[in-house]
């Protein structure tokens, strides 16, 4: 599904470069649920920007189901965000002047297709997430842990092969990032969608089926949750957090 592979990139400062992403390689499966973990300024969201292409890399390749994106141009790069990547974002970044629905049909107002089958689409998305009571409401008007599932209902209208999420739990309390991550859970067991998350909160990553930890813009551990419990795996999360702490 995705494939990163000898990914780099710097940024010039004056006279001085700073390395942040240093030949970072990894594998998303089609149907996994992948978080990425490490401390600030260890290259986390800028691995997010160059899968979406919103920066572009130094070097190495991004392969998306086999097409390599640094090769397609402007036309092809933005239908494939439109129509092959859905994006949650930790600001949740709904459009206050659309109803919850109208936010989740936003792909298909953009791409100019709000066909009965999207709108028929957003209706099933707001019942699985357990938003069909405010859908006609304002983002003004529902809670935190609404809106982000009314985003991550928005990234998954077009059926897309990747989901992209930043930090999409920074912003909530505890019981607004569990109603999170269960709708991801369930747009993962309900409609097979392929999820990759950068995420500080060990918690939310613990129901990950794998977590990729980065320090200093390389892989420094990978982790599989196995058949082991959710909350086995948040501690080896954490210990591993605090190993990475010690060295």
């Amino acid at each position: 599904m995705l494939n990163v592979q000898d990914l780099r990139k710097s940024y010039q400062v004056g006279s001085a470069t700073y390395e942040v992403l240093r030949g970072v390689c990894l594998r998303v499966e089609k149907g996994e649920f992948v978080a990425v973990m490490g401390p600030s300024g260890s290259g986390k969201t800028t691995l997010l920007n160059c899968i979406s292409c919103y920066i572009p890399a130094d070097s190495g390749s991004i392969t998306l189901n086999g097409r390599e994106l640094a090769r397609l141009n402007r036309e092809e790069l933005a239908r494939v965000r439109n129509r092959q990547l859905g994006f949650v974002f930790q600001d949740f970044l709904l459009l206050d002047g659309l109803t919850v629905r109208q936010n989740i049909l936003l792909p298909a107002i953009l791409s100019g297709a709000v066909t009965p089958r999207a709108q028929e689409q957003a209706d099933r998305l707001c019942e699985a997430f357990g938003i069909s009571s405010i859908r006609d409401k304002y983002p003004a008007e529902i809670s935190g842990g609404e809106k982000q599932r009314t985003a991550v209902a928005r990234a998954l209208l077009n059926h897309p092969l990747l989901i992209l999420a930043d930090e999409p739990t920074g912003n909530l309390d505890s019981r607004s990032s569990r109603a999170v991550i269960r709708a991801f859970e369930q747009a993962k067991q309900s409609l097979g969608a392929t999820i990759f998350m950068v995420t500080h909160d060990s918690f939310a990553a613990s129901f990950c089926d794998r977590v990729v930890i980065l320090r200093d813009g390389v892989v420094w551990q990978t982790l599989e949750r196995g058949a082991g419990s959710r909350a086995d795996f948040q501690g080896r999360l954490l210990n591993a957090i605090r190993d990475m702490g010690k060295e």
